[in-house]
């Protein structure tokens, strides 16, 4: 062997000896992977296996006040628009001003006089001039009467035709004298009745024409009401004389009405029905027009109140969600009476001592073990009213708003 091939060998045995490292290293890094991946799995295994954190609710039993609540606007119960009655004119006083109490009679405007005035005079003086014409011709006809002998018979005839056609002229000149007169009063608008101005569109100078627009709305007699929609399963419930509890934006005091009218027919498109609820005249804060909520005190029930996220719906029905002894979830259909302050009332289907999954129960599943959030337990429905998602972050399940499993809406 030359010194040639002893180089060469010399040169190429340590890149046996690099393949060979590198090989051990890529084997110990396949083992770490698999070993960390397989970790990965069990540590996933143990966080699937952790039951989501629910809250839940224990209602009591008992005698629940029942409303129906509602949304509407105040208005006055008798809108009377008022105009002009004659053949109109021109606007030459306006007297009263929205908000002012008025009688039946009072002049609300006036319009310009002159015309009606000059209609009167004439027809007055037309009738004086008769009524001297109707005074001759009496007493021409009394003397021809009182000598009947010196008369003829044809002069005496036509005495009495003249003392009769003198008197039906001055009862025409009356007829036009009284409705000169008729015309000269309707120059003066005025109240058809008590009540209080809502609105007035009269100006001084401003042309009024009969059958035009209303130069005035009167609230007759003051009285004011609220009208509100009502969903047609809530009209059977409401009955004339129930008390109600009115409240406007801006008004901390609610107002005491009675419902004094049901609507007799349903929209056919909207399923609503009218209520109306007069409400005292004498507070100034009831203007027509304003935005009003109102609850209506349809009677004591027994019954429940759950928090609206806790009452369910999907097409089997309506329905609750409760954690059993198991801890685990069960179904439970309950049937909605109707709207609580904090709720819903519920008549049937829960005895009292269930524990109530308040919030998030549409991620769960009938069946599906939990367990109850530490401090959830809550005595009453009002205790879990509001709140976000009711599922623990840590149950690896997403949280859900309140408001996106609220599907029994209040009545």
């Amino acid at each position: 062997m030359n010194d040639e091939s002893r180089g060469w060998r010399i040169l190429r045995s340590p890149s046996r000896g690099v393949l060979i490292g590198g090989a051990a290293v890529a084997v110990v890094a396949i083992l770490l992977v698999a070993r960390l991946g397989h970790s990965s799995d069990d540590a996933a295994g143990k966080d699937q296996n952790v039951p989501p954190l629910v809250t839940v609710v224990v209602p009591s039993l008992g005698n629940v006040t029942a409303t129906v609540s509602l949304t509407g606007q105040i208005s006055a119960q008798n809108d009377m628009p008022i105009g002009v009655e004659g053949d109109g004119g021109r606007i030459s006083a306006v007297l009263v001003e929205p908000g002012d109490h008025v009688r039946r009679g009072q002049v609300l405007a006036r319009l310009n006089p002159l015309t009606a005035q000059s209609q009167v005079d004439s027809a007055a003086a037309t009738l004086d001039e008769l009524r001297a014409s109707s005074a001759a011709a009496q007493a021409e006809y009394a003397r021809a009467e009182g000598a009947r002998d010196s008369f003829s018979k044809e002069e005496f005839e036509r005495r009495r035709t003249a003392a009769l056609t003198a008197q039906a002229k001055v009862k025409a000149a009356e007829a036009q004298l009284s409705e000169a007169q008729t015309r000269w009063q309707r120059t003066s608008v005025v109240a058809p009745s008590d009540g209080i101005v809502l609105t007035r569109a009269a100006e001084v100078g401003q042309i009024a024409l009969a059958g035009g627009p209303p130069l005035f709305r009167l609230a007759r007699d003051g009285q004011i009401e609220m009208r509100g929609q009502v969903a047609e399963q809530d009209m059977p419930r409401l009955k004339v004389g129930q008390t109600a509890l009115v409240r406007l934006d801006g008004v901390a005091q609610p107002f005491t009405g009675k419902v004094w009218q049901v609507g007799a027919v349903i929209d056919t498109v909207t399923r609503q029905g009218m209520v109306r609820i007069a409400l005292p005249a004498a507070d100034q804060n009831l203007r027509p027009g304003a935005f009003a909520r109102a609850d209506i005190q349809t009677g004591a029930t027994v019954g429940v109140v759950l928090p609206q996220t806790a009452v369910l719906s999907d097409e089997q029905g309506t329905y609750t969600l409760i954690v059993g002894a198991d801890s685990k979830v069960e179904r439970r259909a309950v049937t909605v009476a109707g709207a609580h302050a904090d709720g819903l009332l519920i008549s049937n289907g829960l005895s009292g001592n269930e524990r109530v999954v308040a919030i998030a129960g549409a991620f769960l599943r009938t069946g599906e073990a939990v367990q109850v959030a530490p401090g959830a337990l809550a005595g009453s429905s009002s205790d879990s009213g509001g709140g976000g998602g009711g599922v623990d972050a840590n149950s690896k399940r997403p949280a859900a708003s309140a408001g996106a499993n609220a599907a029994v809406s209040a009545p």
